[in-house]
């Protein structure tokens, strides 16, 4: 067995040389080649999420988050809007995303363009106005379904363009196209993993907040296999609630003098 620096030995420099030259020369079938730079990612700051997907998501691509209504989808959506306002433009188009939960998913929403439209045509057209711009980091867009005008030539389109801008276009919804698994270079696949509730057990709690988990269900660059966790939490600033029975309780013998109350306890008044 040769030299190895975990063993605390020197590694051969005829071999550190040869491995260099080697991947110098044939960068292509070492990992180095599916490894990118910064420049070229964008980043969550979710850190097992950024892992699972190589380091960040590829600009340049397509990429798809796809799950049920309420499944987190939004929230991985809000988060590289946010990488791309920090010091860019972003865009949504025909995706209704709430401003103030936005802010607080740290979006600088006077860097956000919100483009409303009506059908899934005219989302594709915006999308591809904005992203032949050039001017956007990061472009959001609903998972358009298979039709005229939104069917393979379309994608073909918008893949072409996002590439030569450089953007990465983040396609949110309940499931993609044929077109669009094809044209997607990152897909993944969110669920809701647990709910958590703030307050009392019963209809008096208040959602706190949601674990999700974003499956990896194609990557280009790498084995389309590996899950993140995220936590999600609700936008309000509010305090933990109390049971409002105990509560009303407590209000109501604090109003009582001293005699109604050792009465109200049982005991005798002297």
């Amino acid at each position: 067995m040769g030299p190895s620096a975990s063993s605390g030995q020197a590694v051969d420099p005829v071999f550190a040389a040869l491995r260099e030259r080697l991947e110098r020369d044939h960068r292509e079938a070492t990992a180095a080649a599916f490894a990118l730079g910064d420049e070229a990612l964008v980043r969550t700051g979710i850190t097992a999420l950024d892992a699972v997907v190589g380091g960040g998501f590829p600009r340049g691509t397509i990429v798809s988050i796809e799950g049920p209504p309420s499944s987190g989808r939004s929230a991985l959506a809000a988060r590289l809007l946010a990488a791309a306002t920090r010091r860019g433009l972003g865009a949504m188009v025909g995706v209704d995303l709430f401003p103030p939960a936005l802010a607080v998913a740290g979006v600088r929403v006077e860097r956000l363009l919100i483009v409303r439209v009506d059908e899934p045509v005219a989302a594709a057209r915006a999308a591809d106005i904005i992203v032949r711009s050039g001017a956007f980091t990061v472009v959001v867009i609903p998972t358009l379904p298979s039709g005229r005008g939104t069917g393979s030539a379309a994608w073909t389109r918008l893949a072409s363009l996002t590439h030569r801008a450089n953007a990465l276009l983040v396609a949110v919804g309940d499931e993609a196209s044929a077109e669009l698994r094809y044209f997607a270079s990152l897909r993944l696949e969110t669920t809701i993993e647990r709910v958590r509730w703030n307050g009392p057990a019963g209809h008096l709690s208040e959602l706190a907040g949601y674990d999700v988990r974003a499956t990896v269900r194609k990557h280009k660059r790498a084995a389309p296999v590996g899950d993140a966790l995220v936590r999600c939490d609700t936008f309000e600033d509010r305090p933990p609630l109390v049971d409002t029975a105990t509560r009303s309780v407590q209000v109501e013998r604090s109003s009582l003098d001293p005699a109604q109350r050792d009465l109200r306890s049982g005991r005798a008044v002297v």
